[in-house]
């Protein structure tokens, strides 16, 4: 059972001097995402972590197993001669060694972090860890760690400890453990009470097939509770300097958005050094099918529109940078900051040639409220925006369906002011009024959807496919996303305790779950979450059947999975 850790993590490190870590050596460790990708999206969560341990002293070297690609036989033979294959084991090892070598002793601390869909790449890692340093503490982070909490001991026995939620404050502490356990060995310095507030008693440690051997540190861990920082305009730039040349390059070249970062996006413009960051964290929404544990949840919190200008500026200037993804889960909450922009962000665009782009939602880019008309042209979210270089938002729209996106928890605003038929059907006039107001205000709008969501029927489909086809009479073609992410059940979401998806899930995989729908963690959902490893791809279950949830058959969900696969997402509607 984890110890108490109610309190901040900042004012655990409070007074701990600015070297404190100066004789700490640590390695962290990015790991791969989708290989059918190009590595586009630079690890701007280890970089952020990377430089409040460079703040404190401590010598680190950042491993980028994403954008170490191989475009050799073997990727081609994949099919990834633009993306590149990831390295496999053996290699991943050697580049591990490699990056651990510049820092010229052995790590003392060990971190890597990542989604769901890293799980069996970080298995692979803290195997090799251990192995290879054996005395390092050995910390997994991110969201996977924020996940499954204490449960992830039990997939991954080589870990030491877990670090949840935000880790910019919490990352210190785990520097200072690690120093502790190596001045005086793990078993004296949690004995000696170094390691508080965060060990867990031994009740709370998995003791694996492998025994003994699987503990190897004996029954002590530790569980790390980030949390938000105070300032975040006070943390330290990314440190992108930690990444080699020719990976950061990799990231600079690789469009952030676009069509060829196979990414559900579409622009009609093009950008040459792109990079990402994040101006916000947490989203004050609640839909039923998002995780946003390692970004703050529901908290929501904003950098300053000043320390957005004073990244780009940076950004242009060392690295050439011509456009900022800045890939927030929701930008545009706040209508204050918004107003800021032109006098901070816009004056950099105006003087660089910079522009960037971001994340919001329909209804703050209508910006209509119910019974009192729409916020006077020139004077809402999107045209601010477009007035300080925005030229992109990316819309989470999913469902253009009513019925389907109450499901999904995104009726609320949305569906406040109605519906308007549109090629024979009824759509939210919100999202209609949001996507087109931003077109009108110069900012390409590229929506997402999902399809399969429990409860979807072929009908509801057509309402997406729709109003698809509405977005092509106010841009190109080539320039509207037609592509549709197949629904996919990830533990701590609501979805996943619906019933319908509960009861898939048990029928496929042999999950079982908690009084409260959640699932119990076990061998059965360590098989899940390792097909979790590509966001984009279609579930298989252990039936050999596709996993979805709607209220299709399975012939009519095969059906359109083919089409909108094929780029003929038009014909679902001769369904």
């Amino acid at each position: 059972m984890a110890t108490t850790t109610a309190v901040h993590p900042a004012d655990v490190i409070a007074g701990v001097p600015m070297d404190a870590l100066r004789d700490l050596r640590v390695l962290i460790v990015n790991m791969p995402l989708r290989e059918s990708a190009p590595p586009n999206c630079a690890p701007l969560g280890p970089a952020l972590l990377a430089a409040r341990l460079e703040q404190y002293g401590a010598k680190v070297s950042l491993a980028d197993l994403n954008a170490e690609r191989f475009y050799d036989e073997a990727a081609k033979n994949k099919g990834l001669q633009s993306s590149g294959r990831h390295p496999d084991f053996e290699e991943a090892c050697r580049l591990l060694r490699r990056y651990a070598d510049k820092l010229r002793m052995d790590p003392q601390l060990v971190c890597f972090s990542g989604k769901i869909t890293t799980l069996r790449w970080q298995k692979w890692v803290a195997a090799y860890a251990r192995h290879e340093w054996p005395d390092a503490l050995l910390v997994s982070g991110g969201g996977l760690a924020t996940e499954f909490k204490e449960g992830l001991f039990r997939w991954v026995p080589q870990l030491d400890a877990i670090a949840h939620s935000e880790g910019d404050d919490i990352i210190v502490k785990i520097g200072l453990d690690a120093l502790a356990i190596t001045g005086k060995c793990f078993d004296r310095a949690f004995a000696h009470g170094d390691l508080a507030p965060y060990t867990i008693e031994s009740s709370a440690v998995y003791i694996g097939p492998g025994g003994e051997n699987s503990l190897l540190r004996g029954i002590h861990r530790m569980v790390y509770g980030g949390d938000r920082p105070r300032d975040l305009d006070a943390l330290p730039a990314p440190a992108w300097h930690l990444l080699p040349p020719h990976v950061m390059e990799a990231y600079l070249t690789n469009e952030i958005w676009g069509l060829k970062a196979n990414n559900s996006s579409a622009t009609p413009f093009k950008m040459t050094r792109s990079i990402n960051t994040v101006s916000s964290r947490g989203c004050p929404f609640a839909c039923r099918f998002c995780f946003r544990g390692g970004q703050g949840e529901r908290n929501y919190g904003i950098r300053s529109a000043q320390s957005m200008a004073a990244e780009f500026e940076h950004l242009h200037k060392a690295h050439g940078v011509d456009f900022v993804g800045v890939l927030d889960d929701n930008f545009m909450v706040q209508a204050g900051r918004i107003a800021e922009l032109k006098d901070t962000v816009g004056r950099v665009c105006f003087r660089t040639g910079m522009r960037w782009g971001t994340h919001g939602r329909l209804d703050e880019a209508a910006d209509l409220r119910p019974g009192s008309g729409s916020v006077p042209w020139g004077e809402g979210r999107v045209e601010r925006m477009a007035y300080a270089g925005c030229v992109y938002i990316g819309f989470g729209a999913e469902s253009a369906s009513p019925k389907v996106l109450e499901a999904m928890g995104k009726g609320g605003f949305m569906l406040a002011n109605g519906t308007r038929k549109v090629n024979g059907y009824d759509l939210p006039v919100t999202m209609l009024e949001g996507y087109a107001r931003t077109i009108k205000a110069g900012i390409h709008g590229n929506c997402t959807w999902i399809m399969g969501y429990p409860g979807e029927t072929l009908e509801d489909i057509k309402h997406t496919v729709a109003f698809i086809e509405w977005q092509k009479t106010l841009v190109d073609a080539p320039a509207v996303n037609q592509r549709m992410f197949t629904a996919t059940a990830y533990p701590g979401t609501e979805m996943f305790a619906n019933a319908t998806v509960r009861q898939r899930l048990s029928e496929g995989f042999g999950l079982d779950f908690d009084r409260y729908g959640q699932p119990i963690v076990n061998d059965a959902l360590e098989r899940y979450v390792l097909e979790l490893d590509d966001a984009t791809k279609v579930l298989t279950d252990r039936h050999g059947r596709p996993v979805y949830y709607g209220a299709m058959t399975e012939d009519q969900f095969l059906r359109v999975r083919d089409l909108v696969d094929s780029g003929q997402t038009s014909k679902v509607m001769d369904l």
